[in-house]
């Protein structure tokens, strides 16, 4: 992830910040770009929880996946209040981070809410990780994991 967002510092969702290197070094990357005013970010961000929760929180040892939350909220007080309300455990750009526009550019994020799935390098493993995961649940990951080749042995 050094390619996408590297040198950058995020945010957990109590605030504490982390660097993105260290968080994100050989895993699969999903940027998640999502507003809590959106009704389908609302509909999708618990479901994405269940997903992360299962693969990272109880699954030992954890899976190789992270999500970094791009927000597309009107204000950091907005996206702050939707990363209490709904989210999971995962990472987020500072909403005062200018590179948040960036990210919907160059992944062509035009609709939210959007699930990027990457690969370490930054390339494209999916940019229907929302669909997938409706689909399929928790068999999608072992596809992406196989795409970025970041950890073979994982069973999911």
């Amino acid at each position: 992830m050094v390619d996408v967002l590297g040198g950058r510092r995020l945010v957990t969702r109590d605030g504490a910040w982390v660097e993105a290197e260290a968080a994100l070094q050989n895993k699969v990357v999903a940027l998640y770009f999502a507003a809590g005013r959106c009704g389908p970010s609302r509909d999708f961000t618990p479901l994405l929880c269940d997903f992360y929760a299962e693969l990272v929180g109880e699954a030992r040892p954890p899976a190789p996946f992270e999500v970094v939350f791009v927000s597309a909220d009107g204000s950091a007080r907005e996206m702050r209040a939707f990363m209490r309300e709904l989210h999971g455990a995962w990472l987020a750009l500072p909403f005062h981070d200018p590179y948040r526009h960036e990210l919907r550019t160059r992944y062509h994020v035009a609709v939210t809410p959007r699930l990027v799935v990457l690969k370490p390098s930054g390339e494209v493993i999916t940019d229907k990780g929302r669909k997938q995961i409706r689909e399929r649940g928790l068999a999608c990951f072992q596809n992406w994991v196989e795409a970025a080749d970041v950890f073979q042995h994982f069973s999911g």
